[in-house]
């Protein structure tokens, strides 16, 4: 079964950073687009970051380029997310997502103080 497990959630004051992890299982991990998600309370679901297999396609929403950067190590079949000058308005669940996206984490609770 394939399985996306995210990390690395937490409560942080403004300003901070923080890295989120996503460990894939059960899919051939390289092959796939990952992609971050994240939803705050009463908000729909938003897409946060994009990266292709190999890494060679970066996407980023517009309301966190500058500030995040997702990245892979594909050896490791993991995802990441850093998180610099997290802001109030970036408190969320964040979930880790597969393919187009077929597959998804349970998500990670993110929550930046003010």
């Amino acid at each position: 079964q394939v399985q996306l497990v995210e990390s690395g959630g937490g409560l942080v004051q403004a300003g901070d950073s923080l890295r989120l992890s996503c460990a894939a299982s059960g899919l051939p991990f390289s092959r796939h687009f990952m992609s971050w998600f994240r939803q705050a309370p009463g908000k729909e679901r938003e897409f946060v970051a994009r990266i292709s297999g190999s890494g060679g396609i970066l996407n980023y929403a517009d309301s966190v380029k500058g500030r995040f950067s997702i990245s892979r190590d594909n050896a490791k079949n993991t995802v990441y997310l850093q998180m610099n000058s997290l802001k109030p308005e970036d408190t969320a669940v964040y979930y880790c997502a597969a393919g187009t996206p077929n597959y998804w984490g349970q998500g990670t609770q993110v929550t930046v103080s003010s």
